[in-house]
């Protein structure tokens, strides 16, 4: 095997890896878009003829039954109750204001039963780093590493943020790091814009509680999310904006995800432009 060839395939399992495959169920692959082969059961082995067809068959049109008389609904499999997309919303809402402090938020959160995602994922990975500093960055949704140790940012993408808060003197006690999705979509997937809705009073929340100096949003969605931004992450990076809390309005800048800039190191310039930037507004403060 070449060396080309074995790094291709190490690329290959670690996409594997990353989107959440960790079980081998065959040594071959199995193509599921093929129509399936029919084959013909020897006369012995034949199924009988449907019911209809059987002279013994009883009547195959319903007995109607007396008026009045109470029908009897055929048997069905339990199905999970889930709250309609609006009911879910409103029980977010009124749940998050219920939180006093972060801990209770946290309790609430990890109980919250509105957003199926909850029952998918290992854990609720709901903050690290320090809620007292005066930079908050937000991301959109939690990966594969931070699902297992429930931390956000602990992965290849995390690394990555901790190089870049060093670069400007900080650690992770300098900051408190979220996401606006709690719990890992399967497969890593995008979440959808119910998910994020559902979510999105739990980390607004989180937000005035933590209540930072400086806000800063980690991708396109986060800053779509949390700041209205309707351009991509391209146009709206590295420009200051206004968060209000409620009680008080934030400096809020969005920059690109870590994530982002493991697929396009060149793109690395433009975040330090950015990080840069953060780091003289906390100089004011």
């Amino acid at each position: 095997m070449s060396s080309i060839e074995t790094d291709v395939r190490r690329a290959l399992l670690s996409f594997y890896v990353e989107a959440g495959v960790h079980t081998l169920i065959g040594d071959e692959p199995i193509d599921r878009m093929a129509e399936p082969a029919v084959v013909e059961a020897p006369p012995e082995l034949a199924p009988p003829p449907p019911a209809a067809a059987r002279e013994d068959a009883p009547n195959r049109y319903p007995t109607l039954q007396p008026k009045g008389t109470p029908a009897v609904a055929a048997p069905t499999a339990a199905v999970p109750e889930t709250l309609a997309p609006e009911a879910a919303v409103m029980a977010a809402r009124q749940a998050a204001g219920n939180a006093a402090t972060l801990d209770e938020l946290r309790t609430i959160l990890s109980e919250f039963e509105g957003c199926a995602l909850r029952g998918m994922a290992k854990q609720t990975v709901f903050a690290d780093g320090n809620p007292a500093a005066k930079l908050m960055f937000v991301g959109e949704a939690p990966g594969r590493d931070e699902d297992i140790e429930g931390l956000p940012f602990v992965g290849r993408s995390g690394k990555l943020l901790d190089r870049m808060l060093a670069a400007i003197g900080l650690d992770r006690q300098g900051a408190y790091i979220a996401n606006i999705i709690p719990w890992r979509p399967p497969g890593n997937r995008t979440p959808t814009p119910q998910e994020s809705q559902v979510c999105l009073p739990f980390i607004r929340r989180q937000i005035e509680l933590a209540d930072p100096d400086v806000l800063v949003c980690l991708g396109g969605p986060s800053s779509q999310t949390l700041l209205g931004a309707r351009e991509g992450i391209m146009r709206t990076r590295g420009k200051w904006m206004t968060y209000n809390t409620g009680k008080r309005d934030i400096r809020a800048i969005a920059t690109l995800h870590p994530a982002y800039l493991l697929r396009s190191p060149i793109a690395k310039r433009l975040a330090w432009r950015d990080f840069l930037a953060i780091k003289q507004e906390l100089a004011k403060n």
